[in-house]
């Protein structure tokens, strides 16, 4: 199915690697403009070595830094279209082991990373006849993980955020939605796994984890498995989807 995204443009951030990576190149093979940012400017490119792609180093949380980009992007492709607010950590730490300050970052970061590019690009979307904005949250915004205890909390600002935008920016015919990862194979959990100095190897020490978080297809996901209902909700083909989140878990969410 053609997803009609051929020439329109699309800011991403977090691009470098895992997910916001995975979807970049899914954009570009469905012939969009990509203006990929991060903050590692040698990751970044070597990331993408040989496509076609308009980059910038970024740190989401600079209101500056983000501006600028957004408008380099929006000089180099005559205008933006879409969004992807893919930049993003998680802080694996229990209640009693979290800091205030880390408790404040976490918030910074959820919250900041995407309203610093929704309203940089906003007056470039508002001129788009298909703008669409996509937030990559996670499946703790609702199903809050002990282990994950701030992060699950910034999730669940993250996720009404995302509803209160979808709200206020519809009259400009921008759509806003999210998409609510599970355990998803990146680069995050392979760190984890090199520090857990297992003796298994990463599928077999994956396939542990899966069985211990219940996920009821037994694995973790991929990248391109979250980067297409991402780039699905950026197409003009989802014109009536706003404001709502599509979990990308294995069958994790035990809420209805």
């Amino acid at each position: 199915m053609d997803l009609d995204l051929t020439g329109r443009t699309v800011v991403v951030t977090g691009a470098s690697s895992g997910v916001g990576l995975a979807t970049a190149k899914m954009l570009i093979a469905e012939g969009a403009n990509v203006a990929a940012c991060a903050r590692d400017a040698d990751r970044l490119k070597t990331a993408f070595d040989g496509l076609p792609v308009h980059l910038g180093t970024c740190d989401v949380l600079d209101e500056s830094a983000v501006q600028d980009f957004v408008a380099q992007a929006a000089e180099a492709f005559g205008g933006i279209d879409g969004v992807v607010n893919n930049a993003g950590r998680s802080l694996m730490a229990r209640l009693s082991e979290t800091e205030d300050r880390q408790w404040r970052e976490e918030l910074e970061l959820k919250i900041f990373s995407v309203l610093h590019v929704v309203q940089a690009a906003q007056p470039w979307l508002r001129e788009s006849a298909a703008a669409s904005v996509v937030n990559v949250n996670a499946i703790l915004a609702r199903q809050p993980e002990a282990r994950l205890a701030a992060t699950s909390a910034a999730r669940a600002a993250l996720l009404n955020l995302t509803k209160t935008l979808s709200g206020e920016l519809a009259a400009d015919g921008i759509r806003v939605n999210s998409v609510c990862l599970g355990l998803i194979d990146t680069g995050q959990w392979r760190r984890r796994y090199e520090a857990s100095e297992s003796t298994l190897d990463f599928d077999a020490w994956s396939a542990e984890l899966a069985a211990d978080r219940g996920i009821p297809l037994g694995r973790l996901g991929t990248a391109d498995e979250v980067a297409f209902p991402i780039v699905s909700l950026l197409s003009p083909r989802a014109s009536y989807v706003t404001g709502s989140a599509i979990d990308v878990g294995g069958g994790i969410a035990r809420y209805l």
